[in-house]
């Protein structure tokens, strides 16, 4: 199989499985979630089988269908010969049109929703509701989301295992909720979204930076939740978010795949459509009586892409939306991006000195942004030595493949550089 077919299968599994997974739970009940997975494994398992010989079908979402159709057929005969063996009952009789209408476009949408709330429930606690929907509804590993939630894998492994013993044990309604529980809810469900775009668009998962597919299903549920809660402006604000991220996609790395700093960016390539469209996004959440975390980080993002260039950005504004992120949203990585844009303001010698401080706090040890970023700042001020040190120390926390890349690119250059 050539290496675009399987980039293709990737795609479309990573895309297929939380929508077939969605609509075997709404058709067995939350009860089985589990055997839900199971009969979506089963059929991505039969369709790399069989595709790896036969190539990929016309159309291989109809086939994942029309498999996953037949074994539901199958484990509905396994569970009514299983019951009439131990004379536990009769188990309800369904029709192959039963079955289709449950497979009907709107109502694969439907079960998305009723699959985002079910895992979102107040029986499960935070930690756990973000894990299942990220490895149900979006078709990620164990080890993908451990990265997204900066955890472990076996942490990650525990929460699965009792978040779903909860749902067994107590039939969690496959509902959408009404009146005063809608608003939690769908706080978490939102969260769970922003941290899916994060983990597309930071790829601490893979050697490619960018995980596209899952930046594009972030937005894609991000937008189907915005059509059913259209007043929901922490909604429109990620959505406003997610469009000015992946308007500049095809800037931030080069014909090798290279990262391409943000400085250095050809903003010819940026998506001209999808930065308007967050701006029409942006404006439609400043409705909201409430100012969020995500309405700042998108009006951040927003100034990025509206600059006409590096230089010209409002370096001063952006600083102060950080400084009020800050206060809603306190986080390590935004004292980083303080310190970074204060090198736009005050020089990289200020900038440095914050750097430094942080540094010593020790919270972002593990971060390689940190070390990387002092690299990147002692070499433009042609202090070589310490630059390697420093990047050096960014390459031993282990990036991904693409950025590792990018720092031995910069060591290099700054032995060149380096006197002697």
């Amino acid at each position: 199989m050539s290496e675009k077919s399987e980039q293709i299968i990737e795609h479309l599994f990573r895309t297929e499985y939380g929508k077939l997974v969605s609509i075997l739970t709404h058709f067995f009940g939350t009860s089985y979630i589990q055997l839900a997975e199971d009969i979506v494994q089963d059929t991505l398992i039969a369709a790399l089988n069989h595709w790896s010989i036969d190539g990929i079908p016309e159309n291989p979402t109809g086939w994942l269908v029309q498999v996953a159709k037949r074994k539901v057929l199958n484990e509905l005969k396994r569970k009514k010969i299983i019951l009439k063996h131990h004379k536990a009952g009769n188990v309800p009789e369904y029709s192959d049109s039963d079955i289709d209408a449950v497979f009907l476009e709107n109502e694969i949408e439907d079960s998305q929703l009723r699959m985002i709330f079910t895992c979102c429930h107040p029986s499960l606690n935070t930690e756990s509701q973000v894990a299942l929907t990220l490895k149900t509804l979006c078709g990620f590993g164990v080890k993908e989301v451990a990265n997204a939630l900066l955890t472990s894998e076996s942490t990650i492994n525990k929460r699965l295992y009792r978040a779903k013993k909860t749902i067994r044990e107590t039939n969690l309604p496959f509902t959408i909720p009404q009146g005063k529980e809608l608003e939690t809810r769908l706080n978490t469900v939102i969260l769970t979204l922003y941290l899916l775009f994060n983990e597309g668009y930071n790829s601490s998962s893979s050697d490619s930076i960018i995980k596209k597919e899952l930046c594009l299903e972030a937005l894609r549920l991000t937008k189907l939740l915005a059509e059913h809660f259209e007043e929901n402006g922490k909604l429109c604000a990620l959505i406003s978010l997610m469009c000015f991220h992946i308007a500049r996609f095809e800037g931030r790395l080069d014909d090798r795949g290279a990262i391409i700093l943000f400085e250095d960016q050809d903003r010819s390539l940026w998506n001209k459509e999808l930065i308007s469209k967050g701006v029409q996004y942006l404006k439609r959440s400043m409705k909201s009586e409430s100012l969020s975390s995500y309405h700042i980080e998108a009006s951040i993002a927003g100034q990025h892409c509206m600059a006409d260039s590096f230089e010209n950005t409002n370096w001063q504004n952006i600083y102060d939306q950080y400084v009020l992120l800050k206060s809603v949203k306190p986080n390590p990585i935004i004292d980083l991006n303080l310190a970074i844009i204060r090198s736009k303001i005050d020089g990289l010698t200020t900038s440095l000195e914050m750097l430094n401080k942080l540094s010593q706090k020790k919270i972002l040890n593990d971060y390689y942004l940190l070390p990387a970023t002092q690299g990147i700042f002692n070499m433009k001020l042609e202090n070589y030595s310490e630059a390697i040190n420093f990047l050096e120390t960014a390459l031993s926390l282990n990036p991904s493949e693409t950025e590792s890349e990018f720092l031995e690119k910069k060591i290099r250059e700054c032995k060149k550089l380096a006197p002697g």
